[in-house]
């Protein structure tokens, strides 16, 4: 499936479940796109307060990644850093508060380009099916369609319909789009690196990235020695 073409995409926006979601996602992708000038907006649904060890302070932990998920977002030229309030991680659920806080957010930045994570649960390997990230991308579809162009969805937002064009999902399990991420590599780990809270113990990191989106690669049949992120794309004629 072959996405419009970068230059007709004047505004993208990424709905994650947590922060560092979008890096490990699709950092490179949004490195690639912000450098071609278009705008991204990172929307993260919770601020991950269960992401952390059993010794920390847990009411310290929602600044601490909303920090770590703005420096991250810098390295790849993101400015506009969006937290919802009132989701709780580890309890997300695609439910209306959660349509209707990202439609909100949809109508604002009136993107032509939407990512978010797959609603479609891996059977083959079900840790990469987080509950919270399943409960993202359900409602970001729905949130997209119909809703963000139905009028009569959520009037009282007091902001005009949009419609978007397209939807990245990444971590499908059967994605038809890979995007080269080999040149962009290097600031798709210094995103993550900027994410200590959850990296900054992984001696691994770049292995283990460089390893992922190496098979990410040779799965849509790129160059040996070409890194990769995968996503299934969906138009919205």
């Amino acid at each position: 499936m072959e996405p419009r073409p970068d230059d007709q995409i004047e505004r993208a926006l990424v709905v994650v479940a947590h922060p560092d979601d979008a890096d490990f996602g699709v950092a490179g992708t949004i490195a690639g796109w912000t450098d071609a000038g278009i705008e991204v907006t990172v929307l993260c649904c919770t601020r991950g307060e269960q992401g952390a060890r059993p010794d920390a302070d847990i009411d310290a932990i929602p600044a601490l990644r909303e920090t770590e998920q703005r420096a991250a977002s810098a390295e790849l030229g993101v400015s506009d850093v969006r937290f919802l309030d009132g989701h709780r991680d580890g309890w997300l659920v695609p439910g209306f508060d959660l349509q209707r806080d990202i439609l909100r957010v949809l109508r604002e930045v009136r993107p032509q380009r939407v990512v978010t994570q797959s609603p479609d649960r891996n059977w083959d390997r079900l840790q990469s099916s987080h509950p919270d990230h399943l409960a993202a991308g359900e409602a970001a579809v729905r949130a997209c369609y119909p809703a963000s162009e139905n009028p009569f969805a959520w009037p009282e937002l007091g902001l005009d319909p949009w419609h978007v064009g397209e939807i990245w999902v990444m971590g499908h399990p059967e994605p038809n789009h890979a995007v080269d991420i080999t040149d962009r590599f290097d600031r798709k780990l210094a995103a993550l690196k900027q994410h200590v809270s959850q990296t900054g113990h992984r001696a691994e990191l770049e292995t283990f990235l460089r390893r992922g989106s190496g098979m990410m690669a040779a799965r849509m049949g790129l160059p040996e020695g070409r890194l990769a992120e995968l996503f299934r794309v969906c138009p919205l004629n």
